[in-house]
């Protein structure tokens, strides 16, 4: 066996990168009017996207049909070896059926292009080989630049690989912004997990009703301290004679203001016009708005009425998602 020194090791990792990136690149310059109508076709299936392939381009089907879900097209992943052994079943008519096949020419994904032609779905193709049987029975093709394989011998999927993910992910995400969807959308699509807990918005997490604190703005120093300590939140709101939110005091203030506290009021330790965010605003907003702030709370209010505190949402509430129980 053949030792390498782990500078080479290096040397090599970086040559492989630079030629897929650069394979990356050579796609770039060949998106056009062929990528334009996939899109469009994507846009005007009236049932779900088949994503089929074999092998590594199988491997990198199931995770483009993944994309296109998450996103908001319907997408299935159908094993193309599978589909000759009963499987052509999950093709349905008016299913888009889109196809992953370096060389074009597999065997395996015969019986389930000619399934599929035969209940009607309409047919892309991706491959490097415009001249393959796949591009040539298909009504839409999109071709792979014919660039080197990043292995040692160019025949293990690895270039071509690549080239299919990116490829995958730009269908998917052109699809997605001519559907005009939003975070609100997507959050629906990932209810669990990192993702769906960036895309909740601050109502859902906020410390609304009796935890939240509050005092009127002559309240007492002792009161306050007391309605700081029950809460267990570090900080209580200000608020006037008719409830609008003027100011908030932290654990900070407290300790600034120690030598004289307990002859002060809410009014004199206070720091004024604290941030608010409106209610709908997801996690990711007003996390963004801490860092930019350098604060690590903010009042959540309506919309309609900006200055009626709803609740409170802390940095630790929103930093990382839940953590499972047990």
């Amino acid at each position: 066996m053949l030792r390498l020194t782990g500078e080479l090791h290096q040397k090599i990792g970086r040559e492989v990168i630079e030629l897929e990136a650069n394979a990356l690149s050579a796609l770039a310059e060949m998106i056009g009017e062929d990528f334009s109508a996939v899109v469009g076709e994507i846009l005007g299936c009236q049932q779900r996207v088949i994503v089929s392939g074999i092998g590594k381009s199988g491997h990198i089907a199931r995770k483009v049909a993944a994309t296109l879900a998450a996103t908001g097209t319907p997408a299935n992943f159908v094993h193309a070896g599978e589909a000759a052994h009963g499987d052509a079943g999950m093709v349905m008519p008016g299913d888009l059926l889109l196809v992953f096949s370096n060389s074009g020419d597999t065997a395996e994904l015969q019986p389930l292009c000619h399934y599929a032609r035969r209940i009607g779905c309409r047919l892309v193709g991706v491959s490097r080989n415009p001249d393959s049987l796949l591009m040539r029975m298909a009504d839409l093709g999109l071709q792979l630049p014919d660039v080197p394989e990043a292995c040692s011998v160019s025949l293990a999927p690895t270039t071509s690989a690549t080239m299919m993910l990116a490829l995958g992910d730009a269908l998917a995400v052109a699809v997605m912004r001519s559907r005009g969807l939003s975070g609100h959308d997507i959050r629906a699509l990932h209810p669990g997990g990192e993702i769906g807990h960036r895309l909740r918005s601050v109502a859902d997490v906020m410390h609304a009703g009796d935890r939240l604190p509050l005092v009127a703005a002559d309240t007492p120093m002792t009161s306050v301290l007391m309605t700081m300590t029950e809460k267990r939140l570090g900080m209580t709101g200000v608020v006037d004679g008719e409830q609008r939110l003027v100011g908030i005091i932290t654990d900070g203030d407290l300790r600034r203001r120690a030598p004289d506290l307990m002859r002060c009021t809410a009014a004199d330790i206070m720091t004024p016009d604290p941030k608010t965010i409106p209610r709908g605003a997801l996690i990711d907003e007003a996390l963004a708005m801490m860092r930019a702030h350098l604060i690590t709370v903010l009042f959540v209010v309506d919309e309609d009425a900006p200055l009626a505190p709803l609740g409170a949402v802390q940095i630790f509430d929103i930093a990382a998602p839940p953590q499972p129980i047990g």
